[in-house]
């Protein structure tokens, strides 16, 4: 019973003191607080030696000492112990006791007050200090350069100034804490922000993937979350392939795959993103392999890229060995734009393995949410693409809401016009039945799925 009620008064050794329980305005000298430690005195010329053998027992608190000097002898060292573990002589481990006895070394424990700063806590345990008891906490942030961006929750908006503080102040290399006070649902896809501690530059510079990225974070779109998905697409494509940009922001996508030496066409309606995009282009030496639009995505589309289409896929185009893809990253509005590929192209259809690949991202709440955006997806289009997409789920963005990708050939029949009535003058079985195109999208498939 001692041991527990022992742990039990523990478990609150290395919390902040309940005195700051509800503060809104940081004031670091409250958060002093002396705690009393079990320390072990020691010759110092035995320390290192006999750490390594402590290894188990030693106190394991960032930014404390685990050593320091016996203010009663200068010639020896009280090493911190864990006070979780160590409770008298007897918590020693047989092994411990051992090397204790071989180096002459008194097993018996002696206290130590110990006087712990705002420095020595967590932003998690000062959080939880602060907030109204049994309250979510918020620690994590998306780190943007220097900025710390939030998403506080209503119950925290009374801390907010507080807690980006705090993130500032845990977080080395950050000077700035955000939080964002609407949803991304104008036409540039930026979002109000509040700034809610540090300096209110948002200039900043990030590095994802080893490309360096420049812009304003106030009018642009940046999710440091979405790397993976930037590296994953960037894989699929090989030197000498063709990628159309359609929502390319400050250029995530853009700026890898020309790396790859292929040729980009990247597009975005936010003029500052527009800007940003030219200037990372060229940041990252990649300008000439560009061409960089400033329109909206479905005059993107039926302009630049139905004329570059017409070419790449023209009587010439059996000789072509690389392939085509199109990325369409606006999650909230993605799959409507995808009626643009209706009709789009005119003449006799290209072979089909030649067909553009679409990667087009949308949100679902769905409780199987690849299903409905494979119908939703495939309603707009006027087809079934069960059979002939597949579906890489990216990352989920609130409870029940998740983002995904679906990859899928643009159907001869969608892309051309006048091509629904004329498979009927063909041997082939309808679209939806024809086995020719799901074969060759399943060897793409496989290739998309290899590297997931």
């Amino acid at each position: 019973m001692p041991e527990i009620e022992s742990d039990r008064r523990d478990s609150e050794l290395f919390s902040p003191p309940s005195n700051v329980r509800g503060m809104t305005k940081l004031d670091r000298t409250a958060f002093k607080k002396t705690v009393t430690i079990p320390v072990l005195k020691v010759r110092k010329e035995i320390v290192n030696k006999l750490m390594r053998s402590l290894k188990r027992a030693a106190l394991q608190r960032p930014g404390i000492k685990r050593v320091i000097e016996d203010p009663e002898d200068e010639e020896n060292r009280l090493i911190m112990l864990d006070p979780y573990k160590i409770f008298t002589d007897d918590s020693f481990e047989r092994a411990e006791l051992s090397i204790l006895k071989q180096l002459n070394v008194n097993p018996q424990i002696s206290k130590y007050n110990l006087e712990l700063t705002y420095e020595n806590f967590k932003s998690e345990e000062i959080l939880k200090a602060v907030l109204p008891e049994g309250q979510d906490v918020t620690s994590g942030f998306s780190r943007v350069g220097h900025i710390a961006h939030l998403n506080l929750r209503d119950h925290q908006l009374p801390f907010k100034h507080l807690i980006g503080q705090v993130m500032i102040d845990k977080n080395p290399g950050i000077t700035s804490a955000v939080n964002k006070i609407n949803n991304i649902d104008n036409t540039y896809r930026n979002f109000q922000m509040e700034v809610l501690s540090g300096e209110e530059n948002m200039m900043t510079k990030v590095r994802e993937n080893s490309y360096t990225y420049e812009f304003d974070f106030s009018k642009v779109y940046w999710n440091p979350r979405l790397s993976t998905e930037h590296s994953r697409i960037t894989e699929l494509l090989k030197p000498g392939d063709v990628l159309f940009d359609v929502f390319a922001g400050v250029g995530p996508f853009a700026v890898p795959v020309a790396k790859k030496n292929c040729t980009v066409f990247a597009n975005d309606l936010n003029p500052e993103s527009h800007k940003w995009l030219l200037h990372n282009c060229k940041l990252n030496k990649v300008d000439q392999k560009v061409k960089v639009f400033n329109l909206d995505g479905k005059d993107f589309l039926q302009g630049p890229v139905r004329k570059e289409l017409m070419q790449q896929l023209g009587p010439l185009s059996k000789e072509r060995k690389h392939s085509v893809h199109i990325v369409m990253n606006l999650p909230a509005k993605a799959v409507e734009f995808l009626s643009v590929f209706k009709s789009l192209l005119d003449g006799p259809p290209c072979s089909i393995e030649l067909l553009p690949i679409v990667h087009c991202y949308s949100f679902s709440k769905d409780p199987n949410p690849a299903k409905d955006v494979q119908q939703r997806a495939g309603a707009v289009l006027g087809i079934s693409l069960e059979a002939c997409s597949s579906i890489h789920p990216v990352r989920n963005v609130a409870p029940n809401k998740e983002i995904l990708c679906i990859t899928f050939r643009i159907p001869a029949a969608v892309l051309y016009k006048n091509q629904t009535l004329n498979l009927e003058n063909h041997d082939d079985p309808p679209l939806k039945r024809q086995r020719t195109d799901n074969k060759v999208f399943s060897e793409e498939k496989t290739q998309i799925s290899s590297v997931t």
